[in-house]
This record gives structure tokens, C-alpha cells and sequence, in this order.
């Protein structure tokens, strides 16, 4: 499904996973090279390059160093917040410079004029050939500009707080694991109504840390600032929870957010009857139907949770990103045929061979075996194949309690435009009445201002939630009553 990359560098920026939400880069690695002949010169090279995209400008850092007979290096990103990811198969020569990062298939090839300056530069990645830009560099101006700058996020709450935060650990007993959080409660004896936030997809932290941002802390500290109580929680096999991610499904995930409900009924400073969910993206999905499962839950918010079946939100967040990052109708047509091919052998059973060839065929050449051993765990695994087979529309049918539903409208993974009058038609085919919707103009996936949506933003913007979410959510979670017998 990441047959043409979103941006040239897609498959390094978090934008590339198949499921609704990113997950951060992976911390830098140790440098890995190819043997190559020892040439006259071996002092340190560093080249600061450029990638022309649709909207931006990519900036990228090449430090290439000789050491033990061979060439190793690093490659930084400063936009995506990457610094010094271990290049591959590295090759200096009088006229050439070749390095690649294999797990993602990027390949850089540059010619070198007489005086050994880079002269023409290019990357291939997942059947695309871009022209780029590179000039070589001294050693304290590659320090300069690859040196991270102070990460800013002025909403990160910070003590003294006027409320208690209280490390907690409760069971799922039904699958015998372990879930450890925090729950922030306002003071006095109450009791004060509560929610469970509930994180999107992949292994998240209490915080639904991404990119520095930690915006389950800061909608909690919101909440407990104006007398309501919540418990966020690690998910499985993160920070304190138990449990393995690898082989988890949204049903368990539906079950771990019951057990929280359940532990704060039993929490004497929280209202038992004023009890709800708030579900970010694939916790939307989660909190319907931890609704219509138990009669604990008295409402819901759900933040760009998805409205139409698994396989139209990925297909649709597909064309939405590769149509932002210039692909033309033909290729993102072939790009989503190819997604359809994969989900018929998911739904079929088909063998690991098949969707192998099929990825290879859908990437080109410059697809590697790295890149389709990583999809194919994503594809094959209990979380991705339960995902792909569920159509909330049925459950959003059965909830009876009061509904707030936020989309913002440069979400480009989850698209407001689609998902978010699905979800409200799904809901009014149930008779329920009791649903405030609020699409919001300028927000994307985080409910963050951006200016284009997409992925690569995330980690430049320093705000982490727009304060008129916190608003909206905080403002109608008071008003909930006690609910009406249903």
C-alpha cells in the first residue's frame, strides 16, 4: 500500500504506516557500510542536500567518514526531527557517491565534477526517480545545522498542579493482564465525572507521546483544571501495562478500556453514573463499542474516529496523501487497485508469497526485502487483519448514550469529510439524538493547527492541541447529566 511514497522520504517520516495513526522514528543506530577500496583520500565528507516536494523544501545531511578499510555514514532529516540514521552500502569514488538507507528503500546516487564536487544528484525510492540538490561542507557547519534545536511545547503542563495525579495499576481479568496508568483527579471528595482516554493505533504510552507532543497529558490536565477526572493508561506491553502489542486485536483493546471503566467505579471520589470515553482515532472505533457493551459507559467522545469500513479509510487516506504529495489520478489509481488485490488475499487467506510478489510488484525496483518483510508483519498480524475486516457502522448503530464527535477538516488521515457524516448517519439509524458534531477548520489528525495536514507537520508545530478542542470537550463533558435509563 506504500507503493509510491507520499513524500520522497516517506517511508522515514511516520506517514508511511498503513494503520490510522503515526508512530515516532526509531532512535538513531549504529553505523553499517559495505567494505569498499581504500581511496587517496579519506578525510570526513559532510554535504548538506535538498529534496523539492509539493508545499516544502526537505533538507537533508549526509556525513560520510573512513574508518577500518571502509566508508560509513549517517543521514539527517532535521524537518522529521531524525538525526543520524545509520546509512547502507556506502560507496566513494573519483566520480560517484552512492549510499542508501535500505530499510526503506531510499537509494542516492551523485556524480562528482573534476574537483570531486557533487554535480548531479538523485533519489530513488519505491519506483521514483527525484532530482535533488547537494553541496559539500565543512564539519562545523554540518554540527550547526544537524544539531537539534530545543524542542518546544509550550502545552506540556508543568507542577505545581491544582489537582492530584495518582500512578495506578487495575486487571483485565478476562485476559489476565496488567494495566498500569495515571489517573488526575480534581480535589476535594466529589465525586467528579471521569473519563478513559483511549489512544490510537499501534503501542502507545499513557500520554499518546508522538513527536514530543503528549496530548493525553495535556487534555487530562485540561480536564482536572475544570472538575473532571481522567485515567490515562499505557497500553499493552508499554511503560507499565503487560500484555504483547504484537499480538493484540481492537477487541482486546475494547476489553482493556471495560476494565478501566470498571476500575473507576470503584474509585470513591469519581461518580459512577458520569462515567465516559474519549477515543482518539482508532480509540474512536474503541469507545463505541466499549458503549454498547456495558452499560458503565454513559458517553462518548470520539476525536477523528472512523465512520466507514476499515478498508475506506486506508484506501481513502492513501489517495488523500499521495494526491497532496503530487502523484497523478493514474498512479494513485494503480497504487489503490493494488491495495484492494492485498485486501482480497487478507480476506481470503492468502499465502505470505502472494502478497509478497504483490508488494514487489506495486514498489518497483527499489522496494527491498527489509521494506516487504515490514509490511508483511504489519499485513499478517491479528491487530491488522481484525482492523481491516470492521465496519463501525454497525456498532455506532447500538449506542444509545450522548455522543461528541470532533473532525478536523485537514485531517488527511482520517478524513472529516468522510468519516465524520458516516459516523453521524450510523448513529441517527440508531435513534440516538443526544450527538454534538463539530468539524474544525485548520485542524489535522492531532487537532493541531497546520497549515497542509499532513504527517510531516506534526513534529514542526508546537502547539499539541488546539485550545478550542479542550474547550469543546471540557465544556460538554460537564454538561453531561446523569444519563437517562436506556
Amino acid at each position: 500500500m506504500n507503493a509510491k511514497p507520499l513524500l520522497a522520504l516517506c517511508a522515514l517520516l511516520a506517514c508511511a504506516a498503513p494503520r490510522a495513526d503515526t508512530t515516532p522514528p526509531a532512535p538513531p543506530e549504529p553505523m553499517r557500510a559495505v567494505a569498499t577500496p581504500a581511496p587517496k583520500n579519506t578525510a570526513p565528507r559532510y554535504y548538506a542536500g535538498t529534496i523539492p516536494l509539493p508545499g516544502v523544501e526537505l533538507g537533508f545531511f549526509v556525513a560520510l567518514l573512513f574508518a577500518d578499510g571502509q566508508w560509513t555514514g549517517t543521514l539527517s532529516v532535521p524537518l522529521q526531527r531524525m538525526h543520524g540514521v545509520a546509512l547502507d552500502h556506502v560507496t566513494v569514488g573519483r566520480d560517484r557517491l552512492e549510499f542508501s538507507v535500505e530499510k526503506v528503500g531510499a537509494r542516492w546516487s551523485i556524480t562528482l565534477d573534476a574537483e570531486g564536487d557533487p554535480d548531479a544528484c538523485t533519489l530513488q525510492q519505491a519506483g521514483q526517480t527525484l532530482e535533488c540538490g547537494l553541496s559539500a561542507i565543512d564539519e562545523a557547519r554540518f554540527a550547526e545545522l544537524t544539531t537539534p534545536p530545543p524542542v518546544q511545547r509550550p502545552q506540556t503542563p508543568k507542577p505545581p498542579f491544582p489537582y492530584d495525579a495518582i500512578d495506578v495499576a487495575y486487571d483485565n481479568p478476562a485476559d489476565g493482564i496488567r494495566l498500569a496508568g495515571t489517573l488526575t483527579i480534581p480535589r476535594g471528595d466529589g465525586p467528579h465525572p471521569a473519563v478513559l482516554l483511549v489512544t490510537g493505533s499501534g503501542a502507545q504510552d499513557r500520554d499518546e507521546t508522538l513527536f514530543d507532543h503528549k496530548p493525553f497529558l495535556v487534555l487530562a490536565d485540561h480536564l482536572a483544571r475544570h472538575g473532571i477526572a481522567a485515567l490515562r493508561v499505557d497500553d499493552r506491553g508499554v511503560g507499565g501495562s503487560g500484555g504483547d502489542p504484537k499480538t493484540s486485536t481492537m477487541t482486546d483493546h475494547v476489553g482493556d478500556a471495560l476494565a478501566g471503566v470498571a476500575f473507576l467505579r470503584t474509585q470513591s471520589r469519581i461518580d459512577a453514573k458520569r462515567i465516559g470515553i474519549v477515543g482518539h482515532s482508532e480509540g474512536g472505533v474503541v469507545a463505541p463499542a466499549a458503549a454498547v457493551q456495558s452499560k458503565d459507559v454513559a458517553f462518548i467522545v470520539l476525536l477523528a474516529g472512523t465512520g466507514v469500513p476499515s478498508t475506506e479509510v486506508v484506501l481513502d487516506q492513501i489517495a488523500t496523501l499521495n494526491r497532496a504529495a503530487g502523484a497523478s489520478e493514474d498512479e494513485i489509481a494503480r497504487i489503490l487497485a493494488g491495495q484492494r488485490e492485498l485486501f482480497e488475499l487478507l480476506r481470503t487467506g492468502g499465502d505470505e508469497q502472494a502478497m509478497r510478489t504483490k508488494i514487489r510488484e506495486l514498489g518497483g525496483k527499489a522496494v527491498t526485502d527489509a521494506m516487504i518483510d515490514t509490511q508483511l508483519r504489519t499485513f499478517t498480524s491479528p491487530w491488522y487483519r481484525e482492523f481491516v475486516a470492521y465496519d463501525p457502522r454497525p456498532t455506532l448503530q447500538q449506542v444509545k448514550v450522548p455522543v461528541l464527535v470532533l473532525g478536523g477538516e485537514l485531517d488527511t488521515q482520517v478524513r472529516a469529510e468522510l468519516n465524520v457524516p458516516a459516523i453521524v448517519a450510523a448513529l441517527r439509524k440508531g435513534k440516538n439524538r443526544r450527538v454534538q458534531v463539530h468539524r474544525l477548520p485548520e485542524l489535522n489528525h492531532l487537532f493541531q493547527h497546520a497549515k497542509t495536514g499532513m504527517p510531516d507537520e506534526y513534529a514542526t508545530i508546537e502547539e499539541t492541541i488546539a485550545p478550542e478542542v479542550l474547550g469543546i470537550v471540557g465544556d460538554w463533558i460537564r454538561a453531561q447529566g446523569r444519563p437517562r435509563r436506556r
